[in-house]
């Protein structure tokens, strides 16, 4: 049996080995600068460089990069060889602190929104020291920010730390009215839950629309689906066992803290949630975990799959966003103690997140929006588009005892008796789980429940962190000079809570009667990514980021082009590839099987003259009739994919969005009914049931 403490983080160039590394002033220094967001020192980095440069080098590392994560959703690097020449045809290895803090590479090919022309080739990475280097495939990974030539951002890490680092200054603030003036740093800390279906590499392999796309674009319901509710952490198959075993030994020896993994509700879908750490380290291991999640899937004959709704009519896969916030002597500010009704340094701290997502559900909402996301959000197995809050039972007692002055007692926690005697009385906590809503308090966190499986988490937390230290400064500007400052927080307690209240639901966010009773408390319902997109300009969010240095109007316009570009490409790739698959494969593989059903008939009728083959005949008609339907509607899906080229930005997202989206669904329907009545060992594509039922 391998002991995991003997490898884990193996990898990475962590506390430790810098502690044991370098010169111990370098170390306190370096410590100091990423404890305190100081500025780094040359000197220290060249320090840093060549101990960092000795150790991948006898981990087996041949080449460094600067691994950075722009706008495309998932990592980049570019891989430079530590080699220098020495003359006489040798070479030495050297790596500089000018080589660690600064990277150079092509900013002119990746999304910009308008940033950088195809001319404008030249952009920035800059290492980020708050995250470990790590080894992969015998290179030293740097994690970086990435910029422009002219400054402007075009990643997802640098506005993330700006957050946090907004976050932290404002909560700080607070901290000190309520007398912890030994605090001195506010850390986000993120847990992110990945789901993901595997399937077998043979049939991922024979299906166009999984490998251009990442779902199946067509596709009939297997006589099974989910209904049986067996799935769902139920025994892990052999195959997947070691899978996950495999996952995890790698996850660990790059110190990521994978902690759980299990079955999730739909077949061939599975979980692996981590140990919470620091909001920009979680980021990281997450783009890591999925990386690895794909490559090791190979190795077992698997493809794992990560769009948000690979297979229709069965759930979807998301990413839960649990979400907290430390301080660096180690309280946990959303911890409410035994009685939250006396903590008014909680419940300050839950009001300025109830007025932070009540004000900002448009960003909250944009940050998860995708047109896989899309397929996902409301359809009865995740959370609706409509963003709201669960605080349990207790604590909504609480703020409302607050709001209308009638004292609420807390409850506290209570036993569970499950009467059998062998069993101990279990703790109950004080808030229950409500896994329809969008956004629940889950005890001493936030569960964002929104992401989609395959989003970076960079870009909610980003928001969650800017619209909670907006809230903050609020309260700051309010009680800085209060005489009376404990009734003075209790005033504004009650005042935020009455306030933003109609964000709080703890009902059922799938019922019907949700929808109308949100709109009558005038919640945002934006039921789609365009319609999310066009509220991300608006002046309020503008003056938001530009406030705290997280964006400027420039990136946030670039950031809006961004956002519909990528929509609009992802629906012309999906159009695209579906009118490929039918007028290549279905329609020539149905055709052949109906004009071998109809030879058939009519070699049996010249046997047999008075034979009518009733039922073969209806089946050839009904082929003949729906292939023909299924021409007409391809054709009009090209049709509307050539008249695509007439839009631009959003105007093209909420084209593709209503007209090229819903015209691939007449084709889906027809080709799903063909489906039903083909033989199987005809149609050109495996099934839902063989995809889902054989692995």
């Amino acid at each position: 049996m391998d002991d995991v403490t003997s490898y884990f983080g193996e990898l990475v160039f962590n506390d430790d080995e810098m502690r044991s590394r370098l010169p111990k002033d370098v170390y306190r220094q370096l410590k100091k600068t990423v404890g305190e967001g100081k500025d780094l020192d040359l000197n220290i980095a060249n320090s840093v460089a060549h101990a960092m440069k000795v150790w991948a080098i006898e981990n087996g590392a041949t080449h460094y990069t600067h691994w950075f994560q722009p706008m495309t959703g998932i990592t980049a690097e570019k891989h430079d060889a530590f080699i220098v020449p020495a003359g006489g045809g040798r070479i030495i290895m050297e790596f500089s602190g000018k080589e660690l803090i600064k990277g150079e590479p092509d900013a002119s090919s990746f999304p910009s929104g308008g940033i950088r022309a195809t001319f404008e080739a030249r952009g920035y990475t800059a290492w980020d020291p708050t995250s470990y280097a790590f080894i992969k495939d015998e290179t030293l990974c740097i994690p970086t920010a990435f910029c422009s030539f002219s400054g402007e951002v075009l990643d997802k890490k640098t506005p993330l730390l700006r957050s946090m680092e907004a976050l932290s200054e404002e909560a700080v603030k607070i901290l000190h009215l309520f007398g912890k003036t030994d605090v001195k740093r506010v850390i986000t800390t993120v847990g992110a839950e990945q789901e993901y279906f595997l399937i077998d590499r043979k049939d991922y392999e024979r299906r166009k629309d999984l490998i251009y796309t990442g779902r199946t674009l067509i596709g009939a319901r297997s006589p099974k689906g989910q209904e049986l509710e067996d799935h769902y952490f139920g025994p892990l198959r052999t195959r997947v066992s070691a899978y996950m075993k495999d996952l995890d030994h790698e996850l660990w020896r790059l110190g990521i803290y994978a902690k759980t993994s299990h079955n999730e509700v739909a077949p061939c879908q599975h979980e692996l949630a981590p140990v919470y750490t620091t909001t920009n380290v979680a980021v990281d291991q997450n783009q890591l975990t999925m990386e690895l999640m794909k490559k090791i899937a190979g190795r077992h004959g698997f493809a794992c799959l990560l769009h948000e709704k690979p297979f229709a009519g069965f759930n979807g896969s998301g990413k839960h966003n649990n979400w907290s916030l430390s301080t660096d002597t180690g309280s946990n500010l959303l911890e409410p103690g035994d009685n939250p009704k006396d903590n008014a340094q909680f419940l300050l701290f839950l009001v300025a997140v109830i007025k932070a997502v009540d004000e900002y559900q448009d960003l909250l909402r944009v940050s998860v929006s995708s047109a896989g996301n899309d397929h996902r959000l409301g359809g009865f197995e995740a959370p609706p588009a409509i963003v709201s809050m669960f605080l349990g039972d207790e604590l909504t007692e609480i703020l409302e005892g607050l709001a209308s002055g009638n004292a609420v007692a807390g409850r506290g926690k209570k036993q569970m008796k499950l009467g059998v005697h062998v069993l101990p009385p279990i703790p109950r906590d004080t808030t229950d789980r409500n896994r329809t809503s969008p956004f629940a308090f889950t005890g001493n966190k936030f569960e964002f429940r929104m992401l989609g499986s395959s989003f970076s988490v960079a870009d909610p937390n980003t928001v969650l962190n800017t619209i909670v230290a907006n809230s903050l400064r609020t309260f700051h500007e309010e009680l800085k000079d209060a005489s009376d400052f404990d009734n003075a927080v209790q005033e504004l307690v009650k005042r935020v809570y009455s306030e933003h209240k109609r964000i709080v639901f703890n009902g059922n966010n799938y019922a019907p009667e949700w929808i109308g009773e949100a709109e009558k408390r005038g919640l945002l319902n934006l039921s789609s990514s365009p319609e999310a997109y066009d509220t991300f300009l608006l002046q309020k969010n503008i003056d938001l980021f530009a406030g705290f240095n997280i964006f400027n109007s420039v990136e946030m316009h670039a950031r809006y082009e961004i956002l519909n570009e990528e929509y609009s490409k992802t629906v012309h790739i999906e159009a695209v590839t579906l009118v490929d698959m039918v007028n290549k494969q279905i329609i020539p593989a149905v055709s052949a099987y109906s004009m071998k059903l109809a030879s058939s008939v009519n070699a049996k009728k010249s046997l047999i003259p008075d034979l009518e083959c009733r039922s073969e005949t209806a089946l050839v008609k009904e082929i003949t009739g729906l292939l023909d339907e299924l021409a007409q509607q391809t054709d009009k899906l090209d049709e509307a994919v050539q008249a695509a080229g007439a839009f631009h930005g959003s105007d093209l997202a909420h084209y593709s969005r209503k007209h090229i989206l819903s015209q691939m669904q007449a084709v889906r329907s027809v080709s799903d009914r063909l489906e039903l009545i083909v033989d199987e060992k005809v149609w050109p594509y495996p099934t839902y049931g063989q995809m889902l039922f054989y692995v």
